[in-house]
């Protein structure tokens, strides 16, 4: 993975999961916490170029739908 996207994945990373703190719900915080770290520890071998894009883009709508619903 060429640094740049290695970067921008971590970035995303970690603003799902500052986006989910702010959850006033404890389970619902917890539930997105676990979920987004199952998926990314799922995730962190793949090596091809389309499925990262892929799952980028993917994470990206989900912070979104994480930042309207927060």
């Amino acid at each position: 993975m060429a640094a740049s996207s290695r970067a921008q994945v971590l970035r995303l990373y970690r603003a799902l999961l500052r986006e989910s703190q702010r959850f006033g719900g404890y389970n619902y915080r917890m539930y997105a916490i676990r979920r987004i770290r199952d998926a990314f520890r799922e995730n962190k071998n793949i090596k091809d170029a389309e499925k990262i894009e892929e799952l980028v883009n993917k994470a990206k709508v989900n912070l979104e739908v994480i930042h309207r619903q927060v």
